[in-house]
Parts: C-alpha cells; sequence; structure tokens
C-alpha cells in the first residue's frame, strides 16, 4: 500500500509533505517547549508574590491576629480564598487558616515543605492536599526557624493566570504559513526540475532528439540538468554524424565496388575490340603468307595504332587507379598553371593541320598552385584532347574567370558542335561516350574526362559543364591555391 502511494506521488509532493510533517513536528516541540517555559515564568511570578506574602508573615510570626488580619487583606486584594500554614521544623502545624475545620497531620514529607527546610524557598504548581482534599498551588519559604507556605486553590481563576497567551499561539501559526508557503515554492521549483529531468531521462531511453536548450529553473539543480541535457545533446548529435559517417562510408566503399566492377567490365569491354583487331590482322598475315607487302605493311599499321590505343587505355586507368586507391601518397609541389598552358599550345602546335585547334588565353603570368604536376598537366590536357577530337571546332579558350585567397576559377571552352543537354550530366563518367562508334574510330578511351574530374576533385575543386557562349562546350572548374 505504501509502495502504491509514493509511485503515484510525485517527488515534489513527497518532499512537501516531508518537509511540512518536519515543520509541524518542529514547530509542536517548540510550542510544548515554549508553553512550559512560558507556564513556568509565570508560576514564578505567582511564586514571587507569595514570596513577598510569605516574608510579611515570617516578619510577625509571633502575632497571630496580624497574621490573620494580613491573610484577609491579601485574600481581598489579589488571591481569594488564599490559604496560609506555619510550619514547624519538625513538621508540625503551628498555623493554618482552615485549622478550625481539619485535623492536620505532620507536613514534614510535603515536597514543598521538605525542599524548603534543605534550600529556604519551594513552590508547587500543583499538588493534591490530603487535609482539605483540593488542588492547590503551594508556595513556601523558610523564615526564623518556621515554614510559611502559602496556597491558592488550583481553581479557574488560577488556570487562567497560568495559561499560555493566545497571541503566541497565533503567532506561531502565521510564521508556520509563512514557511509552508515559502518551502511550497521551493519545492515546486525542485519538483519541476526533478519532473523535467526525468521527463528528459525517459526520452532519452526511447533516443528521442532533445534539444539542448531544454529550459530549468536557475539553481543548482537546474544547472547540472542543463548540462545533463547538453551533453546528451551533443553525444546524440556526435552520434548522429558517426553513423552519417558511417552511412557516408558504406556508401562510398560500394560505390567504390561498384565503380571497380563496373570499370572491369568496361575495361575488359574496351580491351576485345583493339586485342581482337590486332589478333584478325596478325592472323591474316600469318595465315596469308602470299599476302602483298602493301597490304601486310597496312595491317602492321592498323595493328600499330591498335597497340597505340591500349597502351592509352592502360596509361588512363593507371591514372584513375592512382587517384583512387592512391591519392594520400600523391605528393604536392609548387606548380606554374601558366607553364603548363605553355607547353600544351606548343605541343598542339606541332600537329598536323587538321588536328591543330588555336588556343586563346588570359593567363599571361604565373598562376601558383599546391598540387601535383602530372594531374595539373592531365587536366588541362585531356580537355584540349577532348576539344581536338570531339569539338568540330577551330578555337580553345583558356581564361581565368575569378581569384580569391582560397583559390582560382578555370574556364575552358571551344567554338566546336557542343554536346546536347542531355548528355551535360554524365559525360565525366569512365567510359561514357556521347557518341561511341566515333569515338572510338578517333581513338578516344572514353576516360579523360572522368580523369580531368577525379584531378580536380583532388585539388580541392569541383567542375561542371555548360554550353558555351560560343556554340560549343564550355567546363568551368577551380583550384585551390
Amino acid at each position: 500500500m505504501a509502495t502504491g502511494l509514493k509511485t503515484k506521488l510525485s517527488f515534489h509532493k513527497r518532499l512537501l509533505i516531508f518537509l511540512f510533517l518536519s515543520l509541524c513536528f518542529f514547530l509542536l516541540c517548540f510550542f510544548i517547549f515554549q508553553y512550559h517555559r512560558e507556564k513556568i515564568f509565570k508560576a514564578e511570578q505567582i511564586n514571587f508574590k507569595l514570596q513577598i506574602f510569605n516574608a510579611q508573615v515570617g516578619n510577625i510570626i509571633s502575632d497571630i491576629n496580624s497574621i490573620i488580619s494580613l491573610v484577609e487583606e491579601k485574600q481581598e486584594s489579589e488571591f481569594k480564598n488564599l490559604r496560609l500554614t506555619i510550619i514547624d521544623s519538625l513538621g508540625n502545624v503551628v498555623f493554618d487558616t482552615e485549622q478550625d475545620n481539619f485535623h492536620f497531620s505532620n507536613h514534614s514529607n510535603r515536597p514543598e515543605v521538605k525542599t524548603a527546610l534543605e534550600n529556604g524557598t519551594a513552590y508547587t504548581i500543583r499538588r493534591h492536599s490530603e487535609t482539605t482534599n483540593n488542588d492547590y498551588f503551594y508556595s513556601s519559604k523558610k523564615v526564623n526557624g518556621y515554614i510559611v507556605r502559602s496556597a491558592i486553590p488550583y481553581s479557574l481563576p488560577l488556570t487562567e493566570l497560568l495559561k499560555v497567551d493566545k497571541d503566541f499561539l497565533w503567532f506561531m501559526i502565521i510564521i508556520a504559513s509563512i514557511i509552508g508557503i515559502v518551502i511550497y515554492a521551493f519545492t515546486q521549483q525542485l519538483g519541476q526540475n526533478i519532473k523535467r529531468l526525468r521527463h528528459f531521462a525517459l526520452r532519452a531511453e526511447k533516443g528521442e532528439i532533445i534539444d539542448e536548450n531544454e529550459y530549468f529553473h536557475t539553481d543548482e539543480l537546474g544547472e547540472i540538468s542543463r548540462f545533463i541535457v547538453k551533453m546528451y545533446s551533443r553525444l546524440q548529435q556526435a552520434k548522429i554524424d558517426l553513423d552519417k559517417e558511417k552511412q557516408e562510408i558504406l556508401f562510398y566503399e560500394k560505390e567504390k565496388n561498384r565503380i571497380k566492377k563496373q570499370l572491369t567490365q568496361n575495361i575488359n569491354h574496351e580491351l576485345k575490340t583493339p586485342v581482337s583487331s590486332i589478333h584478325g590482322y596478325l592472323e591474316t598475315i600469318l595465315c596469308n603468307p602470299e599476302i602483298s607487302k602493301e597490304q601486310m605493311l597496312d595491317f602492321i599499321k592498323k595493328s600499330y595504332s591498335q597497340t597505340n590505343r591500349l597502351s592509352q587505355l592502360l596509361k588512363d586507368v593507371a591514372t584513375l587507379t592512382r587517384i583512387d586507391e592512391a591519392n594520400a601518397l600523391i605528393e604536392k609541389q609548387s606548380v606554374d598553371i601558366n607553364e603548363i598552358l605553355v607547353e600544351i599550345i606548343n605541343d598542339v602546335a606541332l600537329l598536323p593541320a587538321d588536328k591543330r585547334m588555336r588556343i586563346s588565353t588570359n593567363i599571361n603570368k604565373p598562376v601558383i598552385v599546391q598540387g601535383n604536376p602530372a594531374l595539373l598537366h592531365s587536366i588541362f590536357r585531356n580537355l584540349t584532347d577532348n576539344a581536338i577530337i570531339h569539338s568540330g571546332g577551330r578555337d580553345i579558350f583558356i581564361n581565368i574567370t575569378a581569384e580569391t585567397e582560397k583559390d582560382y576559377t578555370f574556364s575552358f571552352s571551344d567554338n566546336g558542335t557542343g554536346v546536347e543537354q542531355k548528355h551535360l550530366s554524365r559525360i565525366f563518367e569512365r567510359f561514357y561516350r556521347v557518341d561511341k562508334g566515333r569515338s572510338r574510330k578517333l581513338g578516344g578511351t572514353g576516360l579523360g574526362l572522368a580523369i580531368v574530374k577525379n584531378a580536380i576533385i583532388f585539388h580541392g575543386g569541383a567542375i561542371t559543364a555548360k554550353a558555351s557562349e560560343s556554340g560549343g562546350l564550355e567546363f568551368v572548374f577551380n583550384i585551390k591555391k
């Protein structure tokens, strides 16, 4: 039953009940203590007045008439039904205002008499009289060898005199109410923090997304709670980032394996044609000894052309593999792009007229970047070869269109026939050809633009293809400095 109640009540309510009961217990103890203390204080005030009266009686102890007159005067002025008893040192009653009505036994065993004989004074707040069979407040004083004892009946007037002041009780109630309100406000704030922290724990157990700016009251528990929530939120974000990174790695590995598989298949496919051609030409020569020298020479030239194609294909595959598999081992150094362009322009100028294109550039000063000379050369060389083989134009334009503190932006375009829009998003794929038959006839391997893209990515850039203003194809890419 107790366990069930505990689970139903919130921490705020349980703490409030505990503190309220503790406050009530404290106030009750304090009230009892104060009640007793005030009662003793009032009793001592009454005793003080009676002790003065006892001292006055002691001064006229031998004059009974004067004593009787003093008692009557005291009864009229202050203590109604005041009783006076004079006892000798042996406990015998010498005088009592009630001596006409009762027989008195020895009083040496009475507490107030016994204590007065030892200490000189004594009082008893409430004691039952064996003589009169009533309750009295007794006050005793030792004077001139006698015990002078005055007594007030424990009646309603005396009870009123000894009663605790009600104002004190109301004061205690008001103080208790104020403290109770403060306790409620404190426990409510504390309870709200704990409630929110418990709600956070339940949500954290379920793995929910939690905002690190969760609201808590500005106290110690609130600060700790905010710190815990912030730590959890950051750990959660780190876990999300880690999971995302794992997914990206898995996707990258799968994509890498897919590309490898596709590359292997494409290489096999690409090798079939030149190998079959070489095999056919050589077989024809070997199987036909009577073949003319002119035809034999033609077959050998064609076989040589196919071996050059095979050599270029293997070279391009090796370049791509190097970028994919060992880019961390590729060294970088300061490279001048202008020197690369000058070398390519000179090489193109030596080509036959039908394969030659004019190259125009606005780069006439050193353009220094940190990169690999061979890969940077392959970027501009492959773009140039691609334009010469496929564009059908007469001019190539290579320009720097923007420069920042971090990189250069280049534009490489031609004035050829261009490429249809549907092909632009795929021309960087390996072995992708806009016109497969024509590309093979012209000697392309289908890897040139794939090498360009990967080399640019290696140098921290990106590349896009679009139709140029002159009607041809334009490549826009950036290379980090």
